[in-house]
């Protein structure tokens, strides 16, 4: 078929359709079949003139085949199996966007398909749903939770879409990845088996001892949970399963993170979180004092750390209950949360597009708002607007934020000590600033930790910057490897010891605690894991020699996460 053999899973106009019914053009994101309004704005462009067109389209022109075919034999009808093409749609994994695009394109895609569960749908609306159906997160809601995410994702499948693809991307849901907790470390494979090592004081390794583990251990008592998602703190770990449940483990308190400080109790196997029963959570965040959430349906819950209503809620420090934050977000679905020390980022999905509104303290103009002042309510980053910059991944270190925007570029803002801001300097920034000495790299991720931080680009390079304490930031040079590794890097460079691993690095991970010092894991897309940083108790996986307590170049981690 004609449309097959111009399928590349990119699809943004299908010029090959270009015929009596089809439109060169682009318009808003169209969800009328499902009652919304537009949310995507396109150029609307008017048909061509036939001395434009090519002798290919020409002849579709003079034939006057259209999209929805006649009577005639020999017709390309492709209404005759809208079933083949909802197949192709659904296979090639498109984007909300080339699902516009198609629509935009060609009023087959707009109108109708009868196909069930809903007749009225379109072809796109259709695909965008079947997709939406492959995600874990989705697949257990009811019909009745799936229309109510549909009407606050802005009334359309495609945004809903949107809405989950976006999820993903920030935290790597349901793929493998590795989190570099403060003293010990977890690490979830792409089927959902957790591994973990490093400190044990709390029990927070899961494996119902309080023994060290420098090797990577299965949590056995997790068999047959699948786990999408993992949060590290200190003493303490949580995980999120594929049916929104979660488990903790360690330190008993959600307020309590300072080093040494210990809750009522220690637990050390993985236990779930009774209180939140009856929430599915997709994400978990651990910030000091307090520990976040994240639903399914884009809400944020907040334990602990509410007295003086610093969270919009008035509860003690050692409270086990979660709160919904109050404020802005309440009706708006939320894609990502990020906890720093006493603060919260989190990412908003609203048809207009992707926003950032930060609550907690503001010490250091780590909010982004230009000041230096708490807010105890959730409030919009507007920074980003004058920079007509679109989020797509947030990240909160101790002290610092920074965000990636769906064009590359990458902003940084709050306490710029050790130049973990990668503007040359220590200057604090209290609103988001891009980092012009990457304007030549195009961001799609970011991690931050105490006063450092890393950029991966689309090429799979990875640039970092801030405190090189503990050789975190992976900059040893010289014959040994040892030369530079400890000292602090102003402005982004090109961390070179992993580029010569020769593998494409998809995830960073590294400590973002003020009490431990930090290493870090590089995650690439064949399922390889390396580390390097600090050592003391063995939170690399690696074997040390004699009296070493860290690893100044990245080392490949005996685990394949796959």
């Amino acid at each position: 078929m004609l449309l097959l053999s111009k399928m590349d899973c990119s699809l943004n106009s299908l010029s090959c359709l270009s015929l009596g019914h089809c439109k060169f053009g682009q318009c808003p994101m169209d969800a009328t079949t499902s009652g919304a309004t537009p949310s995507i704005p396109f150029h609307t462009i008017v048909d061509q003139p036939l001395s434009l067109v090519s002798p290919l389209q020409q002849t579709f022109h003079r034939l006057q085949r259209h999209c929805f075919g006649d009577s005639t034999p020999g017709e390309f009808p492709l209404a005759a199996n809208p079933s083949i093409v909802l197949h192709v749609l659904t296979a090639c994994d498109l984007d909300p966007q080339d699902l516009a695009n198609l629509e935009a394109t060609c009023t087959f895609f707009r109108k109708p398909a009868n196909f069930a569960p809903d007749f009225e749908l379109s072809i796109s609306e259709l695909a965008a749903l079947d997709m939406c159906e492959k995600r874990a997160i989705f697949k257990h809601m009811t019909m009745e939770e799936k229309e109510y995410l549909k009407e606050l994702c802005g009334g359309s499948w495609k945004l809903v879409l949107r809405y989950l693809l976006a999820g993903e991307a920030c935290c790597r849901r349901e793929k493998s990845q590795a989190i570099a907790g403060p003293g010990h470390s977890i690490a979830v494979t792409s089927s959902g088996a957790v591994y973990s090592f490093g400190s044990n004081s709390s029990g927070q390794l899961g494996h119902g001892t309080l023994e060290e583990e420098w090797r990577p251990r299965l949590i056995r008592s997790l068999q047959g949970i699948r786990i999408i998602q993992a949060a590290a703190g200190a003493g303490r770990t949580m995980l999120i399963s594929d049916a929104g449940q979660v488990y903790a483990f360690g330190k008993d308190s959600f307020g309590e993170a300072e080093y040494g400080v210990q809750g009522s109790k220690v637990v050390t196997t993985p236990q779930m979180v009774e209180s939140l029963k009856g929430i599915y959570v997709v994400q978990a965040a651990i910030g000091n004092f307090f520990t976040a959430v994240l639903s399914r349906e884009g809400r944020v819950y907040t334990f602990s750390w509410g007295n003086e209503t610093k969270l919009g809620h008035q509860t003690e420090p050692n409270d086990r209950e979660p709160h919904l934050l109050l404020g802005p977000l309440e009706n708006i679905p939320v894609v990502q949360i990020a906890a720093g020390y006493c603060y919260l980022l989190a990412l908003a999905c609203q048809p207009s597009g992707m926003s950032v509104y930060t609550v907690g303290c503001g010490l250091g103009g780590k909010l982004g708002h230009g000041t230096r002042t708490d807010e105890r309510y959730p409030r919009l980053i507007e920074q980003f607007r004058t920079l007509n910059l679109q989020p797509v991944v947030v990240a909160a270190g101790a002290w610092h934020a920074a965000v990636v925007g769906r064009d590359g570029r990458v902003c940084t803002w709050g306490w710029g000590r050790y130049g973990c801001l990668g503007h040359g300097n220590e200057e604090c920034e209290s609103v988001p600033k891009v980092v012009e000495a990457l304007s030549n790299v195009k961001a799609v991720h970011v991690a931050t930790g105490d006063y450092t931080t890393f950029v991966v680009a689309d090429t799979g390079d990875v640039y970092s910057f801030g405190c090189g304490e503990s050789s975190s930031l992976g900059h040893s040079t010289g014959v040994d490897g040892q030369a530079n590794r400890h000292i602090n890097v102003l402005s982004p460079e090109l961390v070179t010891s992993l580029k010569k691993i020769n593998e494409r690095v998809v995830q960073i991970s590294l400590t973002n605690s003020i009490y431990w010092n930090a290493h870090t894991f590089a995650l690439t897309d064949s399922g390889k894991l390396y580390a390097f940083g600090a050592a003391d108790k063995g939170q690399l996986g690696i074997e040390l020699v004699g009296q070493e307590n860290e690893r100044g170049t990245p080392e490949h981690v005996d685990i394949d996460l796959s």
